[in-house]
């Protein structure tokens, strides 16, 4: 039921009433005695969080309900709380007919796998632990329109824990999503701040949800047309965060997290990094006598990792960046001002990244409703003509040259493929190979 980040999927397909009031239900079945609830700004959330609601009160749970707001903020408030968990109403990056539900642990991390598994066992099995007519649970709301205040403590928190600089110009275009406290801190901050796509609205008109080079051209353009100093961008829930140099170059993800990697860690530090992560980020902590530490994909495995001793950071390619000392929630409001600072003490982020190794990465994903069957035996072929393999998330293959990895999404019926040298042609060879060994994987499946 839950993939690497939670539920997620169509509304009304794999997402409905029926499952939402079964997930409330079996959280609380499972000992959540307290629950904080927000949701992002799609209109499916609304009928979806009160039918949470109902689940989770009808089986003796107490909910601090606090609205609309960005998933790093429910999560900060689930710790502030003591709550013994969370839950967020969102499909993160997800189309506008898409929702989802994720579920945070006390500690302000996303479920595990077996957290996960028992609540899908609960609901599969409906083996909900129904509250007596004088044990329903309550709900408290705190959300803005009844005074609620966890969007400013976590602007406050911003605030007093990152450096920001006053006299920066920033664009921040907030894809009609939920991270304007990003914009907020700093402003109060005194930078300049001029934002875009700043309504909320589930629909995404401004452009889609993603952080995605393509998807930010508007914001791409004024930051290059203006005397910007670096624009900042979100996904729907401002989970994950992605930047736009002076120039109007959209940055990597892999670059962003060489940067943050290189400046969190020091020697004999680890950064947590998912396995389809750039060899950039190797060398930049090799350079530091720092190291990195590999992961499943998945925000949640990341943190899992961020959360050990001598861990100093926690990033993945795709703009979810872990501060384990803040907050074990990819939080990108907390990303956007840390990056800010960055800027502000160390000079222009194109000079930043022109700094940094151009090594050729390959991506691409082929669609497929059999996307475990083709990473299984991709992986029963790699293992016999390779002798570095790993499967740790999907198939990764090292070679002389570079790597290659094949795996499946945890979100959609995709398998993936990345390879990466620090040649051009080696990289192409690499990825060349890895697509054929899923081409003969497809037509064993087929």
């Amino acid at each position: 039921m839950f993939g690497t980040s939670g539920v997620r999927g169509p509304v009304g397909e794999t997402v409905t009433a029926d499952l939402a009031l079964d997930v409330g239900r079996a959280l609380a079945t499972d000992g959540a005695a307290t629950v904080v609830v927000g949701r992002d700004a799609r209109d499916s959330g609304r009928m979806l969080a009160r039918a949470l609601l109902a689940g989770l009160t009808e089986c003796g749970a107490d909910v601090v309900d606090v609205g609309v707001e960005a998933t790093p903020t429910v999560a900060r408030a689930v710790v502030r709380e003591g709550a013994d968990a969370g839950v967020v109403v969102t499909a993160s990056h997800n189309p506008a007919p898409d929702n989802g539900i994720k579920l945070w642990a006390a500690d302000g991390r996303a479920f595990d796998e077996e957290r996960n598994d028992r609540i899908t066992e609960i609901v599969e099995t409906e083996s909900f632990d129904f509250a007596g007519h004088d044990a329903i649970g309550t709900v408290e709301r705190r959300d803005a329109v009844a005074g609620g205040d966890a969007r400013r403590l976590h602007e406050r928190a911003l605030r007093e824990t990152v450096p920001l600089p006053d006299d920066l110009s920033v664009v921040v275009d907030l894809g009609n999503g939920v991270g304007r406290v990003t914009a907020d801190a700093l402003h109060a901050a005194g930078c300049d701040v001029e934002t875009l796509n700043g309504q909320r609205d589930g629909r995404f008109p401004g452009r889609p949800s993603e952080p995605t080079a393509a998807n930010c051209e508007t914001a791409r353009e004024v930051v290059a047309a203006t005397d910007a100093d670096l624009g900042l961008v979100h996904d729907g829930d401002a989970d994950r965060m992605m930047a736009i140099d002076e120039r109007g170059r959209f940055v990597s993800g892999d670059a962003l997290l060489a940067l943050f990697a290189r400046r969190e860690a020091g020697p004999g530090d680890r950064v947590a990094v998912p396995v389809d992560t750039s060899l950039l980020v190797a060398d930049a902590l090799a350079a530091v006598n720092a190291d990195v530490t590999y992961t499943p994909v998945g925000d949640a495995f990341v943190a899992a990792e961020a959360s050990k001793p001598g861990v100093a950071f926690g990033g993945e390619p795709s703009g979810a960046w872990i501060w384990p000392e803040r907050t074990l929630c990819p939080d990108g409001p907390l990303a956007a001002c840390v990056l800010t600072a960055l800027i502000d003490a160390e000079g222009s982020l194109a000079a930043l990244v022109d700094d940094l190794p151009d090594y050729p990465i390959r991506r691409d994903s082929v669609r497929t409703e059999a996307k475990r069957a083709i990473v299984e035996r991709v992986g029963e072929v790699a293992v016999a003509e390779y002798d570095d393999v790993s499967t740790l998330d999907g198939i990764r293959v090292e070679t002389e040259t570079g790597w290659f990895l094949v795996r499946a999404s945890g979100t959609e019926p995709l398998v993936r493929i990345t390879a990466e040298a620090r040649e051009a042609d080696d990289a192409d060879a690499l990825f060349e190979t890895a697509r054929d060994l899923v081409e003969r994987a497809a037509a064993d499946a087929s």
